[in-house]
């Protein structure tokens, strides 16, 4: 009987997923691992600059993506006022309409909206800058 505990707490452990990690981004803002991507808590102050920032470090950092690798909106905000709900990304266009970012604060409510890792990272100048 121990020994078929044993077995199980194993197999539960090793099921699951190592991405739920918890990430710090270089500008504070937290970032979870999920199924086929990941997930961002909110801006940090910085609203969607923020957020994209927030994606793109961990998309390097993390993942190791390159700069010229595209990051995509798998999961929007639903629209509403003061909404802080966080926002799924991933690497994977599949199943998503792809499209370019227009307007930075309304790519977070439209799966497909997609950014460059490099672009996003500029965002991330917000931080630093704020933190001298």
């Amino acid at each position: 009987m121990i020994r078929k505990l044993l077995v199980l707490s194993v197999v539960i452990g090793c099921s699951t997923p190592l991405a739920a990690e918890v990430f710090r981004a270089e500008n504070h803002v937290t970032v979870t691992g999920t199924a086929g991507g990941f997930e961002v808590a909110n801006g940090g102050g910085y609203g969607a600059r923020g957020m994209w920032c927030a994606a793109a470090d961990y998309a390097r950092r993390v993942l190791g993506a390159p700069g010229n690798a595209r990051m995509y909106i798998a999961e929007g905000r639903v629209p509403g006022l003061g909404q802080r709900a966080p926002v799924r990304f991933t690497l994977d266009p599949a199943g998503l309409n792809p499209s370019p970012v227009v307007i930075l604060g309304a790519s977070l409510r439209k799966a497909g909206a997609s950014l460059s890792v490099d672009h996003a990272h500029q965002f991330c100048a917000d931080a630093r800058l704020s933190n001298r």
